[in-house]
């Protein structure tokens, strides 16, 4: 399917407008990740193209109820600014982006939103504010309006990684599960030959096989989260505060 078909920043105002008035877009997508180290063996880029893709691929499968908002791909990083080529930002400059994002999809109309995430380190301060969020947008449009707050592994179950992965954890940092991944979407990014000077455990084991079982899982489970926002029914992935079994920062 053509991007511009579901990416909003590729519209024209009047197809977006004419798009909005044939009621295609019920839900919108925030995607959420960051520009950052990722060891000796990925790019930089890991965070926003792993959240992007599953995105697309959602977005791709829900067709025409989705459309997936300009991408914030800059994150909050600071604990990686020792490594350079990190790119940061604060966690008040950041969230006042994302929450201006979402009322302008709001404001036209758009009232079902979620933020998929893709790096560790935007999660708490989200956890720390959507609920203030949700009530002043009920406040100003409405008790229909609907945010919602994900990372895109709050899918995947402890067991189900453990049977496909040769090293424990997940989404952990750049090793066996960012590593297949990476090798199954995008295995220009993946810098094998550097993966020794990692020197971290698990980014060995990673194959492009294990990466496509796991991607297929999580845009299995975003679908879900996906159709559990347009239906109204209760969040069922990921819970505020909580780590998954691996951490991710």
């Amino acid at each position: 399917m053509n991007e511009r078909e579901f990416r909003i920043e590729r519209f024209t105002r009047r197809e977006f407008r004419e798009a909005l008035g044939e009621r295609k877009f019920k839900s919108a997508i925030i995607a959420t990740g960051s520009i950052e180290q990722h060891l000796e063996h990925l790019a930089l880029v890991q965070d926003n193209a792993s959240c992007q893709y599953i995105a697309q691929r959602v977005c791709e499968a829900m067709y025409p109820s989705i459309v997936l908002a300009v991408p914030i791909n800059i994150g909050i990083a600071e604990h990686h600014m020792e490594h350079p080529g990190t790119l940061t930002t604060s966690p008040g400059a950041w969230l006042a982006v994302v929450y201006d994002a979402i009322d302008s999809l709001v404001r036209h109309g758009i009232k079902k939103v979620q933020i998929l995430n893709g790096h560790g380190g935007n999660k708490r301060p989200v956890y720390g504010v959507i609920g203030q969020w949700q009530q002043k947008l009920h406040h100003m449009y409405g008790k229909d309006v609907d945010v919602r707050f994900n990372n895109y592994w709050d899918v995947l179950t402890k067991d189900f990684v453990s049977g496909v992965q040769k090293t424990p954890g997940f989404p952990s940092h750049a090793r066996e599960f960012e590593t297949a991944f990476t090798m199954a979407i995008y295995p220009e990014n993946v810098r094998v030959a550097a993966i020794p000077f990692s020197k971290d455990e698990g980014a060995a084991s990673a194959t492009a096989e294990t990466g496509r079982k796991l991607v297929e899982k999580i845009v299995e489970g975003v679908t879900v989260i996906m159709e559990d926002l347009q239906q109204g029914r209760p969040q069922r992935f990921g819970v505020a505060g909580d780590l998954a079994a691996g951490e991710k920062r």
